[in-house]
Order: C-alpha cells, then structure tokens, then sequence
C-alpha cells in the first residue's frame, strides 16, 4: 500500500499550529453576510485567475474577474474556457458531498478542467502514453512520470491511502499536500495536472473542515513566486522521494495566506464594530459603504475628491449619504471643515 515518505519537521510544526490559530480567529471573528461574501468571492477570482496564470493563461486579473461577471472581453478563446472552467471546478469541490475522494471525482475534476481545450477522447481519461517535462527555457527534461501503464494501480492505490488514513493520525494539512504532490508525480493525464493537482489539495481541506469559510486562496501564493514553487515539487525527486520539504512549502503558503486574512477578518470585527453592544446582531453595511470601510482601512482617510475615483458611476450627495449612515452607526467620523474634511475609521 502506498505509503509516503516524510518526517514532521520544526518548520512544518510552526506553519501548522500558525495555521490553527489563524482558522480559529476567522472561524469565530464576527462578520457581517456582505463582508463573508466579499471575502469568499475575492478568494474565487484569486483560485481562479492565479491557477490557471502559473500554466500559462494570459488573461490578467482584471480581465479574468469580467469573464468571471459574464462580460465579454477580447482575448484568446482558450484562455477564457480555462478560466470558466476552473470556476466550475470550484463549484463542484465547494458541493462536494461524498463520504470518500473516488476515481470518479478526480477525472470528474479533470473534465472539469479541460471541458472545450482537449481532445473529447482524451477528457477525464488516464494518459495511454508515455509523457516527460521540460524545461521551457533549455528543453532539458526536468521530470519523467511513471508509465502510462502503471496509473490505474497507482492512483487506486494512492486513494486507498488518503480514504484510510484518519486527520488523527496525519493532520489534514499534510494530506492535502502529500496530495497535491502525488497527482504531480503520477501525473495521470494528458495535460491539466497541475490543475487537478492542486484542485484535489482544495478538496481535501475543505472535506475535512479547512474550508475556512472559503477565504483563501493557495494558488496567489504559488503564482506569486512560481520558480519557488517548482523547485519545491522537485525536491521531493532529489530527496529520493521524501516529501518534507515540499510539505514545509505547501504549510507555509497556507500559513502565510490564513494570517493574512486573520489579519484583515480581526481588524474589521474589531475595528469596525461590527457587533450592536446590544443584543450582539452585526450592523447591515452596503456594498458601497464596504468598499468606503476598506478604503479607509487601507488610505487612512477619506476625502471628498476621491469619491470620482472610487465611484465613477455615483453622485457625491449618494456617497455623502453613505457616509453620513456610517457616521450614525459610529463606524465612520468627520473630522476637519470645508475642503479640509477627511472621514476617519472611530478608535475603540
């Protein structure tokens, strides 16, 4: 029965219980419905933008967000699908309600991924060939997966692992990255596994309860540094299979992401008061005035010539009207006069 290779290192100790205290802050700091939607779609165009950018995808974020909003852009017709196809791929994992991961569920994440980019006979199927990776720039073949033959025994075996083993006894976090690595290794399609992959990892931890309300996103973090990334996969081939290092990587990403969004959840349900003091019912905020908040947050301050920039479409009395409802709720508090006037978040 496969059985991974690796060892719990101080490193991955640290980043774990980083991890834990991050999903504990978030998992119970007081958020109001528009703000927890906010953050679970900015997370969605994050997966998906930055996933399918490390393969090669063209779009920027701006563009990949209005194809996410259904407008129409100008760009190249493949690009476009993997972005709405890896939304789908979202979509399905987010559902997911299967007591086990199957063989079913990877290639359905398969065909998911390359629906309208590969050949029908080749969606959602093993590869029947043999397949190496190269390194774009030399041509030098960094990787050579397992034979075609030899996936169908791998992955049921690999899966038999993953169902069997308990979070007891191997934190969640690790399987979801001894995971993402072992669809890498076998790298059982044509193309899209590095997709699958990493998709797989998502669908682990949400399975298990590290959904984490759906705030973050793994896929910034390899995008952000993607050499970074590969020499981590590749490490475990020159550590004769010994996943720990990868394992630091992929708990550090978590960790450094979680602790981000810790940051941002803490500082809005403290500093904005988001629970009445009577009662405990959270304050209803527009869309508009969420945006106000957070560009106050970010600036330090509000003033009356940025309203243009940051409404185009909106008159100044409707912002000014917004912010006069923030100030009653004692969220938000004028200070100056004339064309002085800046609005400031109000201290504790």
């Amino acid at each position: 029965m496969y059985s991974p290779t690796f060892s719990i290192s101080n490193k991955i100790l640290k980043y774990i219980g980083t991890i834990e205290a991050a999903r504990e802050v978030i998992e119970n700091s007081p958020l109001v419905p528009a703000w927890e939607a906010k953050f679970r779609e900015d997370a969605m165009v994050r997966t998906v933008h930055h996933g399918t950018h490390i393969e090669g995808n063209e779009l920027n974020f701006t563009e990949a967000e209005k194809v996410l909003a259904g407008a129409k852009i100008v760009g190249r017709e493949r690009d476009i699908q993997e972005v709405l196809n890896f939304r789908n791929v979202l979509k399905f994992i987010e559902n997911y309600d299967k007591s086990e991961i199957t063989e079913e569920s990877l290639k359905h994440i398969h065909e998911l991924t390359t629906h309208r980019i590969l050949p029908e006979e080749t969606i959602g199927t093993y590869r029947k060939t043999q397949v190496v990776v190269k390194n774009s720039q030399t041509g030098e073949v960094t990787f050579r997966p397992p034979a075609a033959i030899e996936i169908q025994f791998l992955i049921k075996d690999f899966l038999e692992w993953l169902n069997t083993t308990t979070a007891e006894e191997t934190h969640t976090t690790i399987r979801a990255g001894i995971s993402q690595y072992e669809i890498v290794r076998i790298h059982p399609f044509l193309d899209g596994n590095g997709r699958v992959a990493r998709a797989l990892a998502t669908l682990v931890l949400f399975k298990e309860g590290y959904d984490v309300k759906r705030f973050f996103s793994l896929e910034e973090h390899y995008d952000r540094e993607p050499l970074r990334y590969y020499e981590a996969l590749q490490s475990v081939g020159k550590s004769n299979g010994n996943v720990t290092g990868w394992l630091e990587y992929f708990t550090e990403g978590l960790a450094i992401e979680l602790t981000r969004i810790k940051d941002k959840v803490k500082s809005l349900s403290t500093d904005l008061k988001l629970k009445k003091s009577l009662g405990g019912k959270p304050l209803a905020l527009s869309e508009r005035q969420i945006k106000i908040v957070e560009f106050i947050q970010e600036n330090g301050f509000l003033q009356n010539k940025v309203f243009f920039e940051l409404f185009p479409m909106i008159s100044e009395d409707t912002v000014l009207r917004e912010l006069k409802d923030l100030i009653g709720k004692g969220i938000v508090k004028k200070e100056g006069t004339t064309k002085g006037v800046r609005y400031v978040l109000r201290s504790q």
